[in-house]
């Protein structure tokens, strides 16, 4: 669903909106290839491998910079990506876990401030919360006590983060969607139980959300020009 999502939106974008989409966007589908291409070992602990894990979210960031019009929700999703770099890079390495979540929770603040609050569809965020509340709970479960405030904190504004994107849809709401299983599955392979190929799950939701909020900001036909 994830890939199928992604690249129908892309399709969409290449072929009616912009015709230099899929070229400005070729650094981050570059850099999702060496990503994957390569697969460096979770155990090996590196910048380099910082760098190349955080690339493909920095390509996206100046994929905004470069295609769609200054304004306040582009500036708040490339906000809410740097602060996705900084939380990849830290997620490399163990000891920086709350480090990571602390800038992945400012990521989602910022993209909770870009959807916006009309339509507020309180409805929605009902149905957010009965479904994943009680997942947090179980997975709150596996915690050591010194974690279960930081990742409820870190559950509730995902929470909302999907709540707001829902409610705006289009690829914001897909993107939201998808940002919120690639957690969900993180959080279980991490504090539950492993779970097989989760780090692929992961990854592909992960660069896919975020790749489909990026593309939910192109609403002028014009990029920047100097």
């Amino acid at each position: 669903m994830d890939a199928g999502k992604a690249g129908q939106t892309l399709k969409t974008h290449c072929s009616a909106q912009r015709p230099d989409v899929c070229r400005w966007l070729s650094p981050f589908i570059l850099s999702c290839c060496v990503y994957f291409c390569l697969w460096i070992p979770e155990d090996q602990l590196s910048w380099f491998a910082a760098l190349v894990k955080c690339l493909p979210v920095l390509c996206l960031a100046g994929f905004l910079w470069v295609m769609s019009p200054s304004g306040g929700y582009t500036q708040l999703l490339q906000g809410a990506l740097v602060c996705s770099a900084v939380g990849d890079a830290c997620l490399i390495w163990p000891a920086a876990f709350v480090p990571g979540m602390a800038a992945f929770a400012t990521a989602h603040l910022l993209y909770v401030w870009a959807f916006g609050f009309s339509p507020l569809q309180p409805g929605l965020l009902l149905l957010i919360i009965l479904a994943s509340g009680p997942y947090l709970s179980l997975v709150l479960q596996h915690l050591e006590p010194d974690m279960v405030l930081p990742v409820a904190a870190y559950g509730l504004i995902l929470m909302a983060m999907l709540w707001r994107g829902l409610a705006r849809g289009g690829s914001a709401g897909w993107g939201a969607l998808l940002f919120t299983l690639s957690d969900g599955v993180l959080a279980w392979d991490t504090f539950a139980q492993p779970l097989p190929h989760a780090r692929l799950v992961i990854m592909t939701t992960y660069y896919a959300a975020q790749l489909l909020i990026t593309l939910s900001a192109l609403r002028s036909p014009v990029p920047k020009t100097d």
